[in-house]
């Protein structure tokens, strides 16, 4: 059996490989540091040159110097949006099938930022699973989880007693991602499905209950016997959406469910009448607060949209003018020559 095996590898991937290079070196990222990368092959894992890949990609590569030649289409994208004002993004991970959200039942509930973390996923092209970690040593709200993540598989869990490991594995598909704040049990979880200590933890802090980041880098590593692959990644202080609208509105279906009633179909669930939504507030079907947050993130992911559009014509006006000077000099080349 072949390294690549464990990494997920399958006719998808052959497919796209026999289409772009088989006289190169089929590999798959499983770390990347500054313009360098890990890349497992055939052979095992080599060191390898080249930029712009990320953890999970499938790669070509020379076969002698392990430069990289072309990464292959991704699959599935988990892409944040900058948190500040400029239109940047971070991919966090490529080619990913499940993204497992890991929320800690010893600090603090934020619904919102599992929102955030919900929308992120749907919006990847990945499956989110939620993950209500450190059981045994506190508690949530369920409910409030269950209603704040329709749709969205929950499982509880404790990594030091296995409680509800082999419950949360059952809905793991193909590489698996791991996702959430510092000190949300992250690397623990993924030790657990592991079944090993190869994942650094680390206390969270006594003076705010914020977790340390342990985990700074993505990386891939199997999980033995049962044809998965972990993305362990780092803990995210901030959560930018940028996707799609379909993002938002899988995560909101209980809204969008609600809106399809609404009088009219432009509604904005503002001050219409007949909006359905609204009544749904009035009656306590739905909470004030998670419409806020619906209508946030449909803001925050318009806004962060337009940035991304406003850039990329403005790397096109760019480009425009670097052809519109080379041809000015070409041509002034050509008078001078006659």
């Amino acid at each position: 059996m072949s390294p690549l095996d464990h990494y997920g590898l399958d006719q998808h991937w052959l497919t796209e490989y026999e289409k772009h290079s088989r006289n190169a070196l089929l590999a798959r990222v499983v770390r990347v540091d500054r313009g360098e990368f890990d890349a497992v092959t055939d052979n095992g894992i080599v060191r390898c040159t080249g930029s712009k890949t990320c953890t999970g990609d499938w790669v070509t590569l020379d076969e002698h110097s392990f430069r990289l030649i072309a990464i292959l289409p991704r699959r599935t994208v988990i892409e944040r949006a900058s948190a500040g004002s400029t239109s940047d993004t971070q991919i966090l991970g490529a080619n990913v099938d499940t993204v497992v959200i890991t929320v800690a039942s010893d600090t603090a509930l934020d619904l919102g930022r599992v929102e955030r973390y919900i929308t992120l996923a749907w919006g990847s092209g990945a499956v989110p699973v939620l993950a209500i970690t450190k059981n045994d040593s506190g508690s949530v709200d369920e409910e409030e989880i269950l209603a704040a993540a329709p749709g969205v598989t929950v499982c509880s869990t404790s990594a030091v007693s296995d409680g509800g490991i082999d419950s949360l594995t059952e809905h793991l598909r193909g590489t698996v991602a791991l996702i959430g704040p510092s000190g949300s049990g992250k690397s623990t979880l993924g030790n657990a499905l592991v079944g090993d200590s190869i994942l650094a933890t680390g206390a969270t802090r006594d003076a705010d209950g914020k977790g340390r980041h342990t985990t700074v880098h993505r990386e891939l590593v199997p999980i033995p016997g049962r044809e998965l692959v972990l993305l362990d990644t780092p803990g995210l202080r901030s959560v930018g959406v940028q996707g799609s609208e379909d993002a938002v509105a899988s995560a909101f279906s209980d809204i969008e469910e609600l809106a399809a009633l609404c009088r009219f179909g432009d509604c904005a669930h503002e001050h219409e009448p007949g909006c359905a939504v609204l009544a749904a507030v009035e009656s306590g079907e739905l909470t004030e607060r998670r419409l806020g947050s619906y209508r946030k993130l449909l803001r925050e992911n318009a806004w962060a949209t337009s940035r991304h559009d406003a850039r990329a014509r403005s790397e096109k006006l760019r480009e425009y003018k670097q052809i519109s000077k080379s041809l000015r000099q070409k041509y002034a080349a050509e008078r001078t020559v006659r």
